[in-house]
């Protein structure tokens, strides 16, 4: 997969972080007059808990999640930071939830993960993956009504989608060698086969330099079938050998937070 297939979704979106005017290029200022963009981070982290706690008593498991919830609850901050909740449960060996956050300051995300962290369920959880990006435009015209949404305006605006589908993307280098021209050559066909997917939205940020990963991607889905087949015939297009890495994949179930921590146990 790529940076820039964005294919339109029919849900609307729920209280996420608005969108705000982007530049074009990398990190180009802003034309004058205009108003400077702020780009998004976002963050996902995955959480496995630990078997010892599944084992204390339900009371003590139904305070650690009641505290666990509500600082997400205390978190979620209409335009200026939002979280969602997933659980991984029998999707994943390695992690149980995840927590999607989406703010402007990378000192909030870090403030916000140590309230996490300091709760009673905290001392019981590991962190085996998290993905810290940030948004901005894309480079490739996509070419539909709704570009100005998304990444395509330096803001990430969640649907109301159950499935979403999260994994880390890196490129090759020959990649980054090519010229503009055959990079949106081969970029074209990528756009085109995405948006033959209109029930799959993609999320893309960019991590470069951040964090060890290039691009995050995260495909929200009512229809899992549908992203499956567009992965499958995405591995046949010619920029597939461009592909440096995109493992490991996260299957996740959108649920709200208390209901998440329920399927723990």
């Amino acid at each position: 997969m790529s940076e820039a297939v964005t294919a339109p979704v029919a849900a609307a979106p729920e209280s996420a972080v608005p969108a705000r005017p982007q530049p074009s290029g990398y990190g180009a200022p802003a034309a004058h007059g205009a108003t400077p963009v702020k780009r998004q981070v976002v963050c996902f982290s995955f959480y496995k808990v630990m078997p010892e706690w599944r084992r204390l008593p339900a009371e003590e498991k139904a305070a650690h999640k009641l505290a666990f919830a509500e600082v997400l609850t205390k978190w979620n901050k209409p335009g200026e930071f939002l979280s969602l909740t997933y659980s991984t449960i029998g999707t994943r060996g390695d992690v149980d939830m995840c927590v999607w956050s989406i703010g402007y300051a990378v000192d909030e995300l870090n403030k916000m993960r140590s309230e996490l962290m300091a709760t009673p369920l905290g001392g019981y959880l590991s962190t085996p993956h998290s993905f810290l990006a940030m948004t901005k435009r894309s480079q490739y015209s996509i070419d539909r009504e709704d570009e100005s949404e998304g990444e395509g305006r330096g803001a990430i605006r969640p649907g109301g989608q159950k499935y979403i589908f999260i994994y880390p993307f890196w490129k090759t280098r020959p990649w980054y060698l090519l010229s503009a021209t055959e990079r949106k050559r081969l970029m074209d066909e990528h756009i085109r086969i995405g948006l033959m997917y209109p029930r799959v939205k993609l999320n893309t940020t960019y991590s470069f330099g951040l964090d060890d990963q290039e691009f995050v991607v995260a495909f929200e889905t009512n229809f899992p079938e549908d992203f499956l087949d567009l992965v499958q015939q995405l591995r046949e297009t010619e920029i597939s050998v461009y592909t440096l890495k995109d493992y490991p994949i996260f299957s996740c179930v959108r649920l709200k937070p208390m209901e998440m921590l329920d399927r723990l146990g």
